[in-house]
């Protein structure tokens, strides 16, 4: 029985990829019966797509895999909050529990902007919304790749605004 810190690594390994491919770095894994069905990380700026977030394109993955939208049965990894986009999309698709690393004082919407479990008829999915885990390590993946993108020069773009 693998353990939840054992599945944030497993995210904060999708996100490490998204890091290194200089996507905004978090990752995310849907967990069916203690197995991976599924992982995903950013790729916003690969496809050109605003909503290519780690947990969309690790929903529609397990989507895919289990042959049904609802995952009444999954739970979803990820290594920040998510925003409201990817927690609306969490609702629909049934997502049983929610693990996430750090929080998004600038978007998070489950606990830190909006609390999606005080809204009524909303807030069914997902059942339990755990926060905190593996934080530490969630919170720095994102404080380096911001501080090394501040410290590169800028590209020119070739216009003069």
């Amino acid at each position: 029985m693998h353990s939840d810190e054992y599945f944030m690594q497993e995210a904060l390994k999708e996100a490490q990829k998204a890091a290194e491919i200089d996507e905004v770095p978090v990752g995310a894994v849907i967990v069916r019966d203690n197995e991976i069905v599924a992982r995903a990380h950013n790729m916003r700026e690969h496809y050109q797509q605003a909503n290519a977030h780690a947990e969309m394109l690790a929903i529609e993955e397990a989507s895919k895999v289990l042959g049904t939208w609802s995952l009444d049965d999954c739970d979803l990894y990820v290594t920040l909050e998510p925003c409201m986009m990817c927690t609306g999309v969490i609702g629909l698709s049934r997502i049983r529990n929610l693990y996430y690393g750090t929080a998004d004082p600038k978007g998070g919407c489950t606990e830190t902007l909006v609390q999606v479990k005080q809204l009524k008829h909303i807030g069914s999915y997902p059942k339990t919304i755990w926060s905190g885990i593996l934080q530490k390590e969630c919170s720095e993946i994102l404080s380096t790749f911001f501080a090394e993108r501040r410290n590169r020069p800028r590209k020119q773009t070739g216009t003069n605004r």
